[in-house]
């Protein structure tokens, strides 16, 4: 996203507006709606987001993450992996779009990388009949 200019913004099939961008790590296509905030942000800036280098980028999450007391060394790909697990895992989006948005290769290593979440997932939504049974 640091090279996300208005060239990648498109018109898509919804008549919606969808950043579209390949990803350099993988070479794959990646189509993403823009969101009404995501949208503010780019008008705030006149349409050219600020480059900054993955060093400062990495420097701003330390400095958030002290603010908010998080306690694990910050980097962008943690942060990535927050979000995908707070956002999108929390609220109920299908694993498959949950790849499709990360961009990731195949599905299992969305799979691998969230097994965790999942699992805690799991056992919240079990402990609902953990609760109504007799024994």
């Amino acid at each position: 996203m640091s090279t996300l200019t208005t060239k990648n913004i498109e018109i898509g099939f919804d008549g919606k507006e969808w950043i579209q961008m390949i990803r350099k790590k993988t070479n794959r296509k990646i189509s993403i709606p823009l969101l009404p905030k995501a949208k503010e942000s780019l008008e705030k800036y006149n349409n050219e987001l600020p480059r900054i280098s993955n060093q400062k980028f990495n420097a701003y999450l330390k400095e958030i993450g002290v603010v908010v007391g998080i306690q694990k060394k910050m980097s962008h790909h943690l942060a990535r992996r927050i979000f995908a697990m707070t956002v999108f895992l929390f609220n109920d989006v299908p694993m498959e779009i949950v790849s499709a948005l990360l961009g990731h290769a195949t599905m299992s290593v969305t799979q691998d990388s969230y097994a965790k979440i999942v699992n805690k997932k799991i056992a919240a939504t079990m402990a609902v009949f953990y609760r109504g049974s007799d024994g």
